[in-house]
C-alpha cells in the first residue's frame, strides 16, 4: 500500500514547491495551478474556458518541466485533422512494414488550444485519449505516456469560425474552470517584471530543477487514490450529483461520470492539503469545476440570467452531510 501520512505529505510538499517555482514567473493564476496538479494528480482532462492571454501555455509547459515531462501544443483550427493529433502509420520500405508516425497527442501534457476552432470530428479524435489515456489508429491501439492530461482552452466570447463542444464532449472533461483577466494590482506586477528583465522565458526555462520524475508522479496518483473517503462523504457526494438531476433550472444534470469525478478531484484536494482523507469541504472545493460545465439549463433558466456556476453554488447551499 503506497498511501501513508509521510506519502500524503510529500504530495502536499511538491504542490507547494510547484507553486512557488510557478509563481517565479507567473503572476497570480494560483486556481489554474490548483487545477492542473488535481488534473495530473487524477489524470483527468481539464478544459479552460476564458480570455486569451491568461498563462494557460506557460503553466503547462512550467508544469511538464518540473515533471521531468514531454509537452506538445496543437492550434485548434477548421483546417486540422485527426491525424494532426494523433499520427498516421506509413509504409517503411526498409522495413516494408508500416510505421507509425506518432502525432503530439503521444507526450504527458497535450494542450488543445481553442479546441472550439476544431471541426466535430477532429474534437472526438480526442475522446478514446482523454477518457481511455489510449488511441486507435488503422485498428491498431496505441498506449499514451504516463502520466498523461489533455488541457484543452476556448474563447466563450467568440463565435465566429466555432464549433460548439456537444455534451458527450464536455462530459470527458473531468474539470473544467473559467478564467478572467488579472486583478489591476497583479497586472502592474506583471509590467513590473517585464521591466525589470524578469519575464525571459528562456533564462526563467533554464533555472528550472525537476521536482519527480514520471515515476514519483506515478506512485502519487497510486496515493491519491488510496485517500480514505467515508461513506457520509460518498453518500453526500451522491446527494449533490443526484440535486443536479432533480433541480428546476436544470435540463440535463451531471452524469455518473460526473459522480466519479467529484470523488477523485476530492481525493486529490485532500493530498493537496496533507490530509489522509476527505472532508466536506474537500468536495465542495472542486464541486464547480465537476459541475458546472455538465449540466445543461432549462430555456427559462437562461432567459433569467441563471448560470450553472449559480446553480452549483445554490446546492451546496442545501445538500448537507447525511
Amino acid at each position: 500500500m503506497d498511501m501513508t501520512e509521510e506519502s500524503v505529505k510529500q504530495i502536499s510538499d511538491t504542490y507547494a514547491e510547484i507553486l512557488k517555482a510557478a509563481q517565479h514567473y507567473v503572476v497570480g493564476n494560483e486556481p489554474l495551478i490548483k487545477m492542473t496538479v488535481i488534473g495530473i494528480l487524477t489524470e483527468g482532462a481539464v478544459l479552460l474556458e476564458g480570455v486569451p492571454g491568461t498563462a494557460k501555455t506557460t503553466i503547462a509547459k512550467i508544469m511538464a518541466n518540473l515533471l521531468s515531462s514531454s509537452f506538445r501544443r496543437v492550434q485548434g483550427a477548421v483546417d486540422v485533422q485527426p491525424a494532426d493529433i494523433l499520427g498516421v502509420r506509413i509504409f517503411s520500405p526498409e522495413t516494408g512494414t508500416f510505421v507509425l508516425q506518432k502525432g503530439p497527442v503521444f507526450s504527458n501534457f497535450l494542450l488543445v488550444d481553442e479546441i472550439n476552432r476544431l471541426t466535430p470530428k477532429t474534437q472526438s479524435a480526442l475522446l478514446e485519449a482523454m477518457s481511455e489515456h489510449q488511441v486507435t489508429i488503422d485498428g491498431e491501439t496505441y498506449p499514451l505516456p504516463k502520466p498523461y492530461i489533455v488541457m484543452a482552452t476556448q474563447n466563450p466570447y467568440e463565435f465566429e469560425g466555432t464549433f460548439s463542444l456537444v455534451e458527450a464532449q464536455r462530459d470527458r472533461f473531468m474539470f473544467s474552470l473559467p478564467l478572467s483577466y488579472l486583478e489591476a494590482d497583479d497586472e502592474l506586477e506583471i509590467l513590473r517584471r517585464d521591466q525589470a528583465g524578469r519575464l525571459q522565458w528562456a533564462e526563467y526555462e533554464a533555472s528550472l530543477t525537476p521536482l519527480l520524475t514520471p515515476q514519483e508522479t506515478a506512485r502519487m496518483i497510486r496515493v491519491v487514490r488510496q485517500i480514505h473517503t467515508s461513506d457520509a462523504i460518498l453518500r453526500y457526494i451522491a446527494d449533490i450529483v443526484d440535486a443536479t438531476r432533480n433541480h428546476g433550472d436544470i435540463q440535463l444534470g451531471a452524469s455518473s461520470r460526473g459522480s466519479l469525478a467529484l470523488l477523485r478531484g476530492a481525493k486529490a484536494h485532500a493530498a493537496l492539503q496533507g490530509r489522509t482523507y476527505v472532508i466536506p469541504d474537500d468536495v465542495k472545493a472542486v464541486a464547480p469545476a465537476v459541475l458546472s460545465h455538465r449540466l445543461i439549463l432549462e430555456r427559462e433558466a437562461l432567459i433569467g440570467d441563471v448560470t450553472t456556476s449559480g446553480v452549483v453554488r445554490e446546492i451546496l447551499q442545501i445538500v448537507e452531510v447525511s
